[in-house]
């Protein structure tokens, strides 16, 4: 992401009270984590954000907008998905709480935020939809696409410990 997100803020700081609405839309860059979903470089990211000032500093509130896309966790098909986080922060020249972001008094960098919060607002496992049936362990037929014929084996030896103690534990029942 570029300059757009280097807000000059003082004259909002000389008056304390007042605000600035910024409606923003750039290309992400390098928004991606170590999993398999990701903003792609060139994506529009929207920014809109309400910078009111404080005596002590500027609070920025509003909402952060992308798409992620990446491969589905259980079918390994594409997935894609809306990215939306809601802001509400705090910034401060000298930092009184271990919320607020630093700035100089002269320009606000949104840059460190918006990737913040798109990067945390990634899901951890990427679903092509949230009913995926996913691929069949044995055979690997796609589900989705259609039914394999694959018998499912129901118990899995390594519980069989366990199977055993309840069996036992039934008994009276």
């Amino acid at each position: 992401m570029s300059s757009p997100l280097l807000v000059p803020v003082t004259e909002l700081l000389r008056r304390p009270g007042s605000r600035r609405f910024l409606h923003l839309r750039l290309d992400a860059e390098g928004l991606a984590l170590g999993g398999d979903a990701q903003v792609a470089d060139g994506t529009d990211v929207e920014v809109d954000v309400v910078i009111e000032s404080l005596a002590d500093g500027l609070t920025v509130n509003g909402e952060v907008r992308t798409e992620w896309s990446g491969t589905c966790g259980r079918c390994l098909g594409p997935a894609v998905g809306p990215v939306t986080a809601e802001v509400q922060e705090l910034y401060q020249v000298r930092p009184s709480s271990e919320e607020a972001f630093p700035f100089d008094g002269e320009l606000l960098d949104l840059e460190p935020m918006v990737r913040e919060l798109v990067l945390m607002e990634l899901p951890l496992m990427p679903l092509c939809r949230d009913d995926c049936a996913g691929l069949c362990p044995t055979c690997g037929a796609d589900r989705n696409a259609q039914p394999c014929s694959c018998v499912a084996d129901e118990r899995d030896e390594r519980w069989s410990a366990l199977d055993a103690l309840r069996s036992s534990l039934d008994v009276d029942r």
